[in-house]
C-alpha cells in the first residue's frame, strides 16, 4: 500500500509532458518540506522559479492536479467495505498588510480577504484518511452590510438554494453519488456537520448508477415531523445504551456569543443515553418549489442529567443508515465521531503546509498551489493513521531505504538493522525529530510528523551522498 506523493499525480494530463513531469518534481520537493516556504523547499533557484512558473501556467488547474489523486482515492475506497465521505468548509484568510491577493474576496467583513474551500474527504471505518474525492473553492463578490437582521432573513428565504453558498452541501452529496457509482461494492456514507442540516440535502436523490450513497448529518434545528418533531419523537423511545464520553474544554472565541457552541466550557466526563427512531419530515415552505416529505432515521445522543450550569451534550444524528439493531446504531455514532478527522486535515493544511502564508499575488496561482498541498496534507495524515492502524507493516512500504536507515541511525545512535523495522516504529522515530516524546501509551500527531518529515529529506540526502556504500 504505497503512498508516495509521486504516485498520487502519476497519469496527470496537463496537456504537456513537461508540465506533467514538473508536477511530480514540485510535489516531491514541497512534500519533503511542507512547513517551509517554496524558495526554502526547492533545491535551487532554477527549481524555485520553475515551481512558480508551473503554478502560473494557463494549462494548470486545481481540477487537473487533483484528478489522478481522486482516481487513486477511488482505488483505495474500493478496497474497503465502508467509506465515510466527509464534507466541510474552511476559510483561507489571505489578508495581506500591503498588497492584497488579486481575486480574493471579502470574508466576514470587507477588511478580511480570502477564499473558501469545501472538500469531500474519504475515511475508512477506523478513521484512516483515504484521500480527496471532490473539492470546491469560491470567493464572495460582496457581503451585505446595510440590511437589518429581519431583512436578511427575508432575503434568504426568497433566494433559491441554487444562488446560495449552502448549495455546496448538495453538490457534495452529488459528488458522493459519483463515488458510489465508481465503487459499487463499498457502502458510501456522506457525512456533514450541523451546517449541512438543509432540507434540500435530505430530499436530494441518493441513487447512483450501480449503488446508493447513504447520508449522515448532525442536526442544528428541531424539524417538524408528521407526528410532532424529531427531537420529541426520539425522546419517546427507550434508551438503547449508555456510555461515558470525554467532553473537551472550550474557550469562547467571541465574548458574549449567543450560540451554545460559542460558549466556554470546562473539560468533564458526561454520561449520555442513546436512542433511535424513524420519522417522516414535513417539508418547509419554499416560494419557488414544492419539496416532498422525507423519511429519515434519527439517532439521539443526549446527556439527561448535566451538572448545574453546564449545557447538556446533545447530538441529533439524521441518517439513512439502518437502525434495526444495537450494533447498527453504535456504528452510526462511531461514524459521526470520525467526522472530526477533517478538522485535523484543515489544521494540517493551514498550520503544517501554511497555505495561507504562500506568497502569491494572484488567487488562481494560489489555488493551483492549494491543490498540491491538499495532497501533501492528506499524506501526512495518512502516515499518522497508517502507523497506528497497521503498525506491523514493513516500513519500506512507505519509506525508501535511505530514509528509514538515516533516521534510525540519527535517533538510535547505532547502525540500522539488516531487515526493515515496523512502519509504526519508524513513524515514531521520525516524529521524535519533530518534538514527539516516544511513549508506549501515546501516538504522534500530524504536527510533530510534518516537522520530522522535513528532517528526513535532509538526512536521506546526506545518507545517499556521504553514507555507507
Amino acid at each position: 500500500m504505497a503512498v508516495a506523493l509521486l504516485d498520487e499525480v502519476r497519469g496527470v494530463d496537463l496537456g504537456d509532458k513537461r508540465l506533467n513531469r514538473r508536477l511530480g518534481k514540485v510535489i516531491e520537493e514541497l512534500g519533503a518540506k511542507p512547513n517551509l516556504s517554496i524558495p526554502a523547499a526547492t533545491d535551487a533557484r532554477k527549481e524555485m522559479e520553475a515551481a512558480y512558473r508551473f503554478f502560473d501556467n494557463d494549462k494548470v488547474s486545481p481540477e487537473k492536479i487533483l484528478q489522478p489523486h481522486i482516481k487513486a482515492t477511488h482505488e483505495r475506497i474500493s478496497q474497503t467495505d465502508l467509506v465515510l465521505l466527509v464534507q466541510d468548509t474552511t476559510e483561507l484568510d489571505l489578508t495581506r498588510p500591503n498588497q492584497q491577493v488579486a481575486g480574493a474576496g471579502p470574508m466576514d467583513c470587507e477588511v478580511r480577504r480570502g477564499a473558501f474551500v469545501h472538500p469531500l474527504m474519504a475515511f475508512d471505518s477506523e478513521g484512516v484518511p483515504l484521500g480527496t474525492t471532490w473539492q470546491k473553492t469560491w470567493v464572495r463578490e460582496a457581503i451585505e452590510t446595510t440590511l437589518s437582521k429581519a431583512e436578511k432573513c427575508r432575503k434568504r428565504q426568497q433566494t433559491p438554494i441554487e444562488e446560495k453558498e449552502s448549495l455546496r452541501w448538495v453538490e457534495g452529496l452529488r459528488a458522493a453519488r459519483e463515488v458510489a457509482a465508481a465503487c459499487p461494492h463499498t457502502v458510501c456514507v456522506c457525512v456533514g456537520d450541523s451546517e449541512a442540516d438543509i432540507y434540500e440535502l435530505f430530499s436530494e436523490p441518493r441513487s447512483a448508477n450501480q449503488g446508493e450513497v447513504q447520508l449522515l448529518v448532525r442536526a442544528c434545528q428541531t424539524r417538524s415531523t408528521t407526528e410532532s418533531n424529531w427531537l420529541e419523537e426520539a425522546r419517546c423511545t427507550p434508551c438503547l445504551y449508555s456510555r461515558t464520553v470525554n467532553v473537551s474544554s472550550r474557550k469562547a472565541k467571541i465574548a458574549g456569543g449567543k450560540s451554545k457552541r460559542e460558549q466556554s466550557r470546562d473539560a468533564r466526563l458526561a454520561e449520555v443515553e442513546v436512542r433511535a427512531t424513524t420519522v417522516t419530515l414535513r417539508p418547509p415552505h419554499r416560494h419557488d418549489r414544492k419539496l416532498p416529505e422525507v423519511t429519515m432515521n434519527v439517532v439521539l445522543v443526549e446527556e439527561p442529567n448535566p451538572p448545574t450550569g453546564c449545557e447538556p451534550i446533545q447530538w441529533i444524528l439524521v441518517t439513512t443508515l439502518p437502525i434495526d439493531d444495537l450494533e447498527q446504531v453504535k456504528t452510526i455514532v462511531q461514524s459521526y465521531c470520525i467526522r472530526w478527522q477533517i478538522e485535523i486535515y484543515f489544521k494540517t493544511l493551514k498550520t503544517g503546509c501554511r497555505v495561507e502564508e504562500r506568497q502569491f499575488e494572484n488567487l488562481e496561482r494560489l489555488m493551483n498551489c492549494l491543490a498540491v498541498y491538499s495532497i501533501i496534507a492528506w499524506r501526512v495524515m495518512y502516515l499518522c493513521r497508517l502507523g497506528r492502524e497497521c503498525p506491523d507493516l514493513d516500513c519500506e512500504v512507505v519509506f525508501a531505504p535511505s530514509e528509514w536507515r538515516s533516521v534510525y541511525t540519527m535517533v538510535k545512535h547505532q547502525p540500522p538493522p539488516p531487515q526493515p523495522p515496523r512502519l509504526n516504529d519508524i513513524i515514531r522515530l521520525i516524529a521524535s525529530l519533530g518534538g514527539y516524546v516516544i511513549r508506549k501509551s501515546t501516538h504522534p500527531g500530524p504536527q510533530t510528523l510534518w516537522i520530522g518529515l522535513q528532517r528526513v529529506h535532509d538526512l536521506s540526502t546526506a545518507w545517499e551522498t556521504f553514507g555507507p556504500g
